[in-house]
């Protein structure tokens, strides 16, 4: 490699985040940095790094699109045989990282996750596009395969059967909605004197916020 990776650097200095203008529910901020990512036209604002754990207690990240903020639970839709799938049927504790570099900005997210409701992933299953429909389908999701040319016949097939129907959506693809326990906002600042500001869910279903060293 010829660069020197410690040479990287980037200053931070687009915006600050300030205590006295922080609301109490913490899904009223993502929502608002949310909008304004989509509104920037950051690169996939929704896309969101998921982290669960293996059995051994080991952790695992991939990056997903969040697809829905209902009830203050976050959604995002997947094959429920993929590794997660596997990992959340034995320990639904997970993790959510948004990163908008673009906007200097960093939102972390702690709670669980749970099945929706097979009606509600069926429902987005129906907007879906069609190629992704069939995709769904085909794909054995985080399994070994030969080559891409087994999926592309496997997609063939499958889009050749469903042809002027209504493609179902299978029974291992589906929604989950994960409740959040904490969540971080992170604002890049100069001089790495970062804001970050933590919500930690109390038992009695208010959000209590401190401020945390950078």
């Amino acid at each position: 490699m010829r660069t020197n990776l410690a040479d990287i650097r980037q200053e931070y200095t687009k915006s600050g985040l300030r205590e006295n203008e922080l609301p109490g529910d913490p899904l009223s901020l993502f929502s608002r940095w949310l909008q304004e990512a989509i509104d920037a036209e950051v690169d996939e604002p929704t896309a969101v790094i998921v982290g669960t754990v293996s059995p051994e207690g080991k952790p695992s990240t991939r990056t997903v699109l969040l697809k829905g903020l209902h009830d203050g639970k976050f959604i995002f839709y997947t094959n429920y045989e993929s590794r997660k799938g596997k990992q959340l049927a034995q320990n639904p504790y997970i993790s959510l990282s948004f990163v908008w570099h673009a906007l200097e900005r960093q939102v972390h997210i702690e709670g669980t996750a749970a099945k929706v409701e097979p009606a509600e992933s069926d429902e987005y299953f129906r907007i879906r596009p069609y190629k992704s429909r069939i995709g769904a389908r085909i794909s054995p999701q985080s399994q070994p395969i030969k080559s891409r040319m087994q999926l592309m016949r496997a997609f063939v097939r499958e889009a050749a059967r469903w042809l002027g129907k209504n493609v179902e959506r299978p029974a291992n693809w589906g929604g989950y909605a994960v409740t959040p326990t904490r969540i971080e906002f992170w604002q890049g600042r100069p001089n790495r004197l970062h804001d970050r500001f933590l919500y930690t869910l109390q038992p009695d279903g208010e959000w209590e916020i401190s401020r945390l060293a950078p």
